[in-house]
């Protein structure tokens, strides 16, 4: 109750005082917190270095203290979902390259957007709601309900579907089977299958699920990042969609296209390194 009583307080703060103001206080308690966050300052430490092997412990530091504000930041963006609607959108989140989704929808088997934790990736899915495309995602449940509840909430009052992580696989198929948008983060996973790639010159489990809809039922993937600006906009880019010439050989086929988006992960990734929300140690030992 004490997770759903905060996450309630911020949204109230956030929804009555200006935008900079509820930055600045965001930002002030995200300071507190990084004092005293020992565990997640240690994990992205070494996340960054593995990274950015020749950056010195003081360029670390910047990075790693950007990105605990820019993910204060993001809450509070997330907080305010209420306030975006069809006109004001479009001043807030800039889509470049929208040709690439619209192309491949014309297939007619669905487009999975492959996106990572970086930038405000729960805003991109939000403003393509309000845009008028049917998006979905699947969401990792949190494991206080009422906080699951909230969050779910504030994503499907813009008209995001959120698919359950429990049976995301059969709703997944049906919902790209409707010809939809499901929007599919690569850079992190959340159950007990993965695919064993370097990722970053180091072995690390990768999603595996945009290549096994890819080779299923054939949906095209689309690679998409959201990214914030030096003046809080953001911008939504779209790349150009992952195509690999199929072996018939299943195996095979899924690793090459999982190596296809890892690598634009990891280009995004090394550009925005202070957009990177990954508080938790990514590259662990793997037997």
């Amino acid at each position: 109750m004490i997770y759903y009583l905060i996450y309630k307080l911020g949204a109230f703060v956030a929804l009555h005082l200006p935008l900079k103001i509820s930055y600045k206080i965001a930002i002030f308690l995200s300071d507190i917190h990084y004092l005293f966050a020992v565990k997640d300052r240690a994990d992205v430490t070494a996340n960054l270095k593995t990274i950015f092997p020749d950056k010195s412990s003081s360029e670390i530091k910047t990075i790693r203290i950007a990105m605990f504000r820019n993910f204060a930041k993001y809450l509070v963006d997330f907080f305010r979902f209420s306030l975006l609607d069809k006109e004001n959108i479009r001043n807030i989140v800039h889509i470049k390259n929208l040709q690439y989704i619209d192309e491949a929808l014309s297939k007619g088997k669905g487009v999975i957007t492959l996106t990572a934790h970086i930038g405000n990736w729960e805003i991109g899915g939000v403003a393509m709601a309000l845009v008028g495309y049917s998006i979905g995602a699947v969401a990792l449940p949190h494991r206080h309900k009422s906080v699951d509840n909230f969050f779910n909430s504030q994503r499907q009052r813009k008209g995001l579907t959120v698919i359950p992580l429990g049976r995301a696989a059969r709703g997944c198929i049906n919902f790209l089977r409707e010809n939809k948008i499901l929007a599919l983060v690569g850079d992190r996973v959340f159950n007990a299958t993965g695919e064993l790639m370097d990722f970053f010159g180091r072995p690390t489990y990768l999603p595996e699920g945009p290549a096994v809809f890819n080779l299923k039922i054939g949906t095209p993937i689309v690679p998409g990042f959201v990214i914030r600006n030096k003046d809080d906009t953001f911008k939504l880019v779209f790349e150009k969609p992952i195509e690999i010439q199929y072996s018939g050989n299943k195996r095979n086929d899924l690793r090459l296209l999982i190596s296809k988006y890892k690598e634009i992960i990891e280009s995004y990734i090394k550009q925005y390194p202070e957009q990177w929300f990954m508080f938790r140690r990514f590259w662990k030992d793997v037997s």
